[in-house]
């Protein structure tokens, strides 16, 4: 793990200053970020295809887009809050990133594989798949929100342009990827074709490489970023906890 290249010098009215980060440690930090939005990506490009797939009246695809701003109207500021009020061994922010991957890569996997589940659980598989669409939406606003926090936690004023305009940059990335990636598994010869009521393997494959790659940007932020202890955040504050 690259240790910080500043000094924690103290300022005035014995605040002590946050130490300047490198260009590399900013990129690990905001890794996971790629991740999250190459899955937001395949979300966003595959979801009607999948709803259109299983049943839904392509008339009626726009309700189910009020999934995502409705869960993130209700998820973002509650995550924000208990970010702002959480400490554990793993860190302050990273719990949230983690929990988030996991879920979100569960729904990942299992959006496109709602027919299947469907006849294990007989359930009604258009109904199971909002579920899995919700849950992916839900779970992207846990792990993306705290990313944002992180740069207000590990940067000093001067370099947080620096660090927000990294995550803008990895963002589009990440939704260029995620937004390609069927596309792309096609020219290589998977099968973009499906019976009634599935879907075609080219979407599947590329919802597994998404929530494979989403655990491994996570997991790479976690293990290459040590976020400050509540002690170094009152230094920061001058004694403030």
């Amino acid at each position: 793990m690259a240790e910080m290249t500043g000094k924690q010098d103290s300022g005035i009215f014995g605040k002590v200053k946050k130490p300047e980060l490198s260009m590399l440690q900013i990129i690990n930090m905001s890794m996971g970020f790629l991740g999250i939005q190459m899955a937001f990506g395949l979300q966003n490009g595959n979801a009607s295809r999948i709803l259109a797939n299983f049943g839904a009246d392509v008339h009626e695809l726009s309700w189910f887009w009020l999934v995502a701003p409705v869960t993130g109207l209700i998820v973002q500021p509650i995550i924000g809050h208990m970010g702002d009020n959480t400490w554990s061994p793993l860190g302050r922010r990273k719990p949230y990133f983690l929990i988030g991957a996991i879920l979100c890569a569960i729904g990942l996997v299992m959006l496109p594989n709602a027919a299947s589940a469907t006849q294990m659980m007989a359930a009604n598989v258009l109904l199971l798949a909002v579920i899995f669409l919700a849950m992916m939406d839900a779970s992207i606003n846990v792990a993306m929100e705290p990313f944002r926090a992180l740069v207000g936690d590990m940067l000093p004023k001067h370099q947080g342009t620096i660090g927000f305009s990294v995550q803008t940059i990895l963002i589009g990335i990440g939704a260029v990827i995620g937004s390609y990636l069927p596309d792309w598994l096609t020219q290589l010869g998977v099968s973009n074709e499906a019976a009634a009521g599935f879907v075609a393997n080219n979407v599947i494959y590329s919802f597994y490489v998404g929530a494979g790659f989403l655990l491994l940007t996570i997991i790479y932020t976690i293990v290459t970023t040590k976020e400050y202890s509540p002690a170094e955040f009152a230094a920061f504050e001058g004694g403030k906890e």
